[in-house]
């Protein structure tokens, strides 16, 4: 760390002599931790031992294997145990009604350990007298117990996992090991205790509840048989009642009648075509089947054996053949009549089978609407079926839940959701204090304080800070340079009385500039030995950096070549880390040119014209980080009569930016004045081959002004070997 100011000098840090310091007070710092150790090994020895131990309990779903089959199968569905409710049971561990009965079991409330009250000391009643403290007699004694029991107590869940730790603190080793195993007993009895007069109260609940719904499925079956048998819907079936079966019947044998008739028809049909067109009768299949018709065929046959077998001996004409022939006549003729008779029995079939249908189509018709009666009739069924069907359900439902429910009331039927994983044993070491951990700490924590008292005693009596020199200090984070300032008040001039501090040379003819005045002795040593005044682009840089300017006015006397070392002593600034901004206020409008990406941005004129807003003025340099208002494209006319405004936009921008340099181009002192007043400003003289008169006319110019420092920049940037590339625009 180092400081500087006005008058004093810069200091640094020595942290050898800190070191040094504390090296040297090494016997103090020892002992003082070698005592604070002692002393912590002594308190803790001193202490009485806690001992801690813990048991572990894994919350987890428990269901005997006698469960009912619904509830063996939904049991990992309905106890799943998420976050939440790991930590529901913490609480539940946690609980006063669950301590109370620890309490009870282990008579506690009998250990002096967890009821200190019961014998308080001189000090505790003395500030009860005084009313600065609560009689702890007050409090019941298992208020007592359950206070000091809390607070050795401690229940956590392990983290990820459905384990819960119960562990604690006693004077005890027996005790220790014993509480939290007599909590892990009590809690488990409480859980399944819980579960069965969730049973019990089940069973309760469920005898009314089944009487009940007895009473109603008798009821509604009653309904149903009592409009079945008003609406003469008899069952038949599953699904069908009279009615519908009967209807389905009938059209049954509609169908075979409607085809037993066709069929008749068909077979009269062949009969009539084979009388009408000659055909032999027993070519049909109904004549040929007839058993009359067979008969007659083998008398038929016969006689004309008969008739052929006498046709060889006797002549046409004799008797005995025509008896024959008669006779065969006959046959045939009652073969024709046969077949009339079978074809008039085919008809008759026919017509009785019509007649048949149509009493089955009338039939059929009366039990449709009988039908849709009963299917009007059926909705009511429905619905008194589907109560009745409702409350069976209900009633078997309830009866299953009931036998659960039932079997469930003896002693260890019903398991806790839960189940010891880890007892805890009587623990061989003491949980606090640590001996051994707490002398360490107090000794490194005595070591360490001691050192940082001593070095903060270096500190502040300035014994642990070094001076340093001006020339060694560095003032900016790039280049090291000596800051150069020309002033009218000190400018030797030929035959120039216009301002008080200025003296003729001894030559006549030039101009000699010194550097500005020195902040201390060093400085002015070093200044006077410097052969030549530096007033580079390098050291105005330097300069600018170290006096932390926030408004610099720049005046190029010989136009656009100063204003070209404006816009590079811009960039330089740039690159040195600090954020500037160039206004161009030229007329020729040059460092718009070297900067701007475009020379139709928009630009200051338009800003002081009011044409657009404050940040679409403000652009990018294309070569490095800094920025640039161009000149604009608006009415120089119109831009200067909001002129007014330039002042508070550069103070608008010294917000923003670091260096707000303004580059006014070949502008005189008058120009300037309303550009940045009297004071306030860096007036910069940008001259890099202007004369020396001319140098001297403008600095005596500014001078009669009333502006006495104004810094020159006359030389050309040198390219620093680190940055090779910084003059390259």
């Amino acid at each position: 760390m180092s400081g500087s100011g006005s008058g004093q000098q810069d200091v640094d840090i020595d942290l050898g002599g800190l070191f040094r310091a504390v090296w040297d007070r090494r016997v103090k710092v020892l002992l003082a931790t070698a005592g604070v150790a002692a002393l912590a090994f002594g308190a803790t020895k001193m202490i009485a031992p806690d001992y801690q131990s813990e048991t572990r309990v894994l919350i987890e779903s428990r269901e005997p294997e006698f469960s009912g089959p619904n509830q063996a199968s939904q049991a990992g569905a309905d106890r799943v145990f998420d976050e939440s409710g790991i930590l529901s049971q913490v609480q539940v561990l946690r609980s006063a009604d669950l301590i109370k009965q620890v309490a009870r079991n282990m008579k506690l409330y009998e250990l002096k350990e967890f009821d200190p009250s019961a014998a308080p000391s001189a000090l505790s009643d003395l500030l009860v007298m005084l009313g600065l403290k609560k009689n702890p007699l007050e409090m019941p004694p298992e208020e007592r117990v359950l206070k000091e029991f809390n607070d050795k107590l401690q229940v956590y869940q392990v983290e990820k996992s459905r384990v819960i730790a119960i562990s604690f603190t006693s004077k005890d080793r027996q005790l220790a090991a014993a509480v939290p195993n007599e909590m892990a007993k009590v809690y488990l009895a409480l859980q399944s205790g819980a579960k069965l007069d969730t049973n019990s109260e089940a069973t309760r609940w469920l005898e009314p509840e089944i009487a009940n719904l007895r009473e109603k499925v008798r009821d509604a079956e009653a309904k149903v048989a009592a409009y079945r048998a008003s609406s003469d819907l008899l069952p038949t079936g599953e699904t069908t009642n009279f009615a519908t079966r009967q209807l389905t019947d009938i059209s049954t044998e509609l169908a075979r009648v409607r085809g037993e008739r066709a069929n008749a028809e068909a077979r009269a049909a062949g009969v009539r075509s084979a009388l009408a067109s000659g055909r032999a009768p027993d070519t049909i299949t109904d004549v040929v089947g007839s058993q009359m018709i067979q008969r007659l065929k083998e008398t038929e046959a016969n006689l004309q054996a008969q008739v052929a077998d006498l046709s060889t001996t006797l002549l046409d004409g004799h008797p005995r053949l025509k008896a024959l022939k008669s006779q065969l006549e006959g046959i045939r003729g009652q073969i024709h009549t046969e077949t009339r008779k079978i074809l008039t029995s085919l008809e008759n079939e026919a017509k009785v089978g019509e007649l048949r249908e149509q009493q089955l189509v009338q039939q059929l018709n009366a039990l449709k609407a009988q039908s849709a009666q009963a299917g009007e009739e059926e909705v009511g069924l429905r619905a008194l079926e589907r109560e009745a069907t409702a409350q069976r359900q209900l009633l078997e439902t309830y009866l299953a839940r009931y036998r659960e429910a039932t079997s469930r009331t003896v002693e260890n039927a019903t398991p806790a959701d839960a189940r010891v994983i880890s007892n805890a044993v009587v623990p061989t070491s003491a949980s606090f204090p640590k001996v051994l951990p707490i002398t360490i700490v107090a000794a490194l924590a005595t070591f360490l304080l001691s050192c940082v008292v001593i070095m903060l005693g270096e500190l502040f009596s300035g014994r642990a800070l070094r001076p340093v020199s001006a020339t060694g200090e560095r003032l900016a984070p790039v280049r090291p340079r000596p800051a150069l300032a020309a002033s009218a008040a000190d400018i030797p001039i030929v035959a120039a009385d216009t301002s008080p501090d200025v003296a003729p040379v001894a030559d006549g003819d030039a101009v000699d500039l010194l550097p500005a005045a020195q902040t201390s002795d060093a400085d002015a040593d070093a200044a006077e030995a410097a052969a030549e005044p530096d007033f580079s682009i390098e050291a105005v840089a330097e300069h600018l950096r170290a006096t932390g300017v926030r408004v610099a006015i720049s005046v190029s006397p010989g136009g656009d070549e100063g204003s070209t070392a404006t816009v590079m002593l811009a960039r330089l600034l740039a690159e040195d880390g600090v954020k500037v901004v160039l206004i161009d206020l030229t007329g020729s409008a040059c460092p718009t040119r070297l900067m701007a990406r475009s020379p139709q941005l928009p630009g200051i004129t338009n800003l002081l014209a009011g044409e657009v807003p404050f940040t679409d003025t403000i652009h990018a340099d294309r070569f490095s980080d800094a920025h640039i208002i161009p000149q604009g494209d608006a009415d120089p006319r119109q831009a200067m009569r909001g002129i007014e405004r330039l002042k508070m936009i550069i103070d608008a921008l010294t917000n923003a930016y670091d260096l707000v340099l303004v580059e006014c181009g070949p502008a005189d002192e008058m120009a300037v004045e309303k550009i940045a007043g009297r004071d306030g400003a860096e007036i910069i003289l940008s001259a890099p081959s202007v004369s020396d008169e001319r140098i001297v006319e403008v600095l005596t110019g500014f001078g009669a002004a009333g502006y006495r420092d104004i810094v020159l920049m006359t030389g050309q940037a040198e390219t620093d070997p680190d940055y090779p590339d910084q003059d390259a625009a």
